[in-house]
């Protein structure tokens, strides 16, 4: 049997004494250190990136109500109203770089110490710093999907088709949200217009999970056995609001695998954490990898 990390998981209100959150990220080293652990990434490691989040002090949910899957597959005219929006706000975040929590992650994972990285974000940033076969939970805006059959391409391509559609649409984004959508007037939205996918003339939706919808099971069940595999996970800017992501950090402190929070502010899976950091997540993971790493003589994780 694998032996796991020396910090033992208290789940309870006790937790809570923790608030607001440590400043100190060595004990969340100390765990790191010994290998084999999935990073569960939230919008909250992008929003240093220029990427708002959607829960945080700011986030976007406050202004914004993001598509729903219904709303979406319902109405032709939802359909419009994503696309319009959704034309402006990916050439945002297409153009987003990786910043220093990114890179920490891919750094850590590049010394051997993270087993996997699991991401709600759609922006693909880990990748763009270095991170390799990242889990997109709710899937990527780089690709686009036709619901009738099932044909996938990219979004450059599509991009592309509605330009060409749109020669006369001169909107501009103003502020952006995580899901690339942005805020225009109706009668803007009115003027868009929409193209189908080129193989059946159906409809194209992003390849990403919109509110209301399912991650696709396969995934979810990988997902469960990267974490069963795993001596520690570390939530990484999650407020773990939603089910897609908190079920991995319940499922993991069932099985009595340390949980470590690192978010600016209260998470639905406090009462799970073993420890929790609330620090920016550039400093802190710049911080967590330096630890990690400092005077370590094999230059990679332990495995006992």
């Amino acid at each position: 049997m694998r032996s796991r990390p020396t910090l033992e998981w208290a789940p309870g209100p006790e937790v809570l004494a923790l608030e607001p959150g440590a400043t100190d990220v060595r004990p969340v080293a100390d765990v790191v250190r010994g290998g084999r652990v999935v990073v569960l990434s939230g919008a909250g490691i992008s929003t240093e990136s220029g990427i708002p989040d959607y829960r945080g002090e700011t986030g976007s949910l406050r202004t914004h109500t993001p598509m729903t899957y219904g709303d979406f597959v319902g109405s032709e005219a939802a359909r419009q109203r994503y696309w319009a929006r959704s034309h402006l706000g990916w050439r945002t975040i297409a153009r987003a770089a990786p910043n220093d929590g990114h890179r920490a992650v891919a750094a850590l994972q590049a010394c051997g110490y993270l087993s996997g990285v699991i991401t709600q974000n759609v922006d693909g940033l880990h990748q763009a710093a270095g991170a390799r076969d990242v889990i997109e939970l709710h899937g990527n805006l780089d690709r686009v999907i036709c619901l009738d059959c099932g044909t996938t391409s990219a979004r450059e391509v599509l991009d592309q088709r509605l330009r060409d559609a749109n020669r006369e649409f001169t909107a501009e984004a103003t502020r952006i949200n995580p899901d690339g959508d942005v805020e225009l007037p109706e009668e803007v939205v009115r003027t868009f217009t929409v193209v189908p996918c080129t193989v059946c003339g159906g409809t194209v939706k992003p390849d990403v999970v919109f509110f209301g919808e399912n991650v696709p099971k396969a995934r979810v069940e990988r997902c469960y056995r990267m974490i069963d595999d795993a001596n520690a996970v570390l939530v990484l800017g999650s407020s773990l609001t939603v089910m897609s992501g908190f079920r991995f950090v319940r499922h993991a402190a069932k099985a009595g695998t340390p949980v470590l929070i690192i978010n600016q502010g209260l998470t639905r899976g406090d009462p799970y954490a073993t420890y929790r950091v609330n620090l920016p997540l550039g400093r802190a993971l710049t911080e967590l990898a330096h630890q990690v790493t400092a005077g370590e003589e094999t230059g990679g994780p332990s495995h006992a």
